[in-house]
């Protein structure tokens, strides 16, 4: 057998993501015990040391920091993981590959595109590994969806539609800014459902259909003013609520995207349809197991939708799991990503999307935002 090498992480931020993540790092060697490098949970970071503390704790961490570029000095770290909020990204990112460390964050790439590309050339002409997690990606039914696209059973491809819609600030009275909050604060999340949602839509899209070469955006904000928790003081809101676009990508097909977090009853509708000339696929995150597929050159007293139940020995990742028939969830997505990273080391590729392809997302999300504010089409040269 061989010698595994282990792979010691450094965790910046101790939130909701940063907990997906450990658990990929937790759960990865035993579910994909063939690969060479074992992730070793060697320090987490955060600002205080009592919440640093009690995340070590509970997730197996060997030490703690509070501050970020002590975490990145150390000579016992190989991997730099960024939780953190948006403002923080590229800094972070920058000063880690200058340390010659591999760096993985979070989603979005940064608050804006220049931050980002500013990203993207330090790792470059640093050459370490790199990756941004993007995860639903890695979900069966939608890496499946790419094999289909990709054997060509659509045909061309005519229309790409999705939307990502929540609720949860629905309330006049709800604050913006800081901790828990600072999703809602433009200066530290860089925008709102754009960035947040709909750059989770932009990069499947990418992914599955290719370049997008034109936008026309639309957002609304739709509470003017909220409290800043850390001030105390009300001060206008710079995120976007909502947002909608209409875009062409280079294949030639249409697109259409929508996400909000003021539709009502939705915690998390994330939904995906392609048309081609051939056949059509669709997916819910809802039902995140399932593939929906329809054949053009079915028999027409059988043809319609099929469900296709996503957890065959054969079907993307699923020979790692259970039986047949036994679905599996969000977080294993997250377990994927890790395992194609640490696969990559072994095999010197990249771990897609890198960060010079999450670039092409912030790109499209930057264009969309300006065609809102502008009133106008925006084309889009990557």
């Amino acid at each position: 057998m061989a010698t595994k090498k282990e792979l010691r992480i450094g965790l910046i931020g101790c939130g909701f993501m940063g907990r997906t993540h450990s658990n990929g790092y937790l759960r990865v060697k035993n579910f994909f015990p063939e690969l060479q490098y074992v992730p070793v949970l060697k320090a987490v970071c955060a600002r205080t040391e009592s919440k640093a503390r009690a995340f070590a704790d509970q997730w197996g961490y060997e030490s703690i920091e509070t501050d970020w570029k002590k975490l990145i000095a150390r000579e016992d770290i190989d991997a730099v993981d960024i939780c953190t909020p948006n403002d923080m990204h590229a800094e972070i990112a920058i000063a880690a590959a200058e340390a010659g460390k591999m760096v993985l964050t979070e989603k979005p790439l940064a608050r804006t595109y220049e931050e980002a590309l500013g990203m993207v050339t330090a790792i470059e002409k640093a050459g370490v590994p790199n990756t941004v997690w993007y995860n639903y990606r890695r979900l069966p039914a939608v890496t499946l969806a790419k094999q289909i696209i990709d054997s060509g059973k659509l045909g061309r491809i005519f229309h790409f539609r999705a939307n990502f819609l929540q609720d949860w600030t629905i309330n006049a009275n709800l604050p913006q800014g800081g901790e828990g909050l600072w999703r809602m604060d433009a200066s530290v999340a860089g925008s709102g459902v754009t960035g947040d949602l709909l750059s989770h839509c932009i990069d499947t899209a990418l992914w599955l259909n290719g370049s997008i070469t034109n936008v026309s955006g639309m957002t609304e904000t739709f509470v003017k003013e909220r409290m800043h928790q850390l001030t105390g003081t009300v001060q206008p809101v710079g995120i976007d609520d909502a947002c909608t676009f209409m875009c062409r990508f280079r294949n030639g097909s249409l697109g259409l995207f929508e996400s909000t977090r003021y539709a009502r009853g939705h915690k998390a509708l994330y939904t995906f349809e392609i048309n081609g000339e051939h056949a059509s696929i669709r997916w819910d995150l809802h039902d995140l197991n399932r593939l929906e597929f329809f054949d053009n050159s079915d028999l027409s007293v059988v043809k319609g939708w099929r469900s296709i139940h996503v957890t065959d020995g054969d079907q993307p990742y699923m020979n790692k799991w259970w039986v047949p028939g036994l679905g599996i969830g969000y977080e294993h997505s997250f377990v994927h990503q890790v395992a194609d990273f640490l696969q990559s080391l072994e095999t010197g590729g990249s771990c897609s999307p890198t960060f010079r392809e999450a670039l092409e997302t912030q790109l499209v999300c930057q264009a969309v935002l300006e065609s809102a504010a502008s009133g106008t089409w925006k084309e889009i040269h990557s």
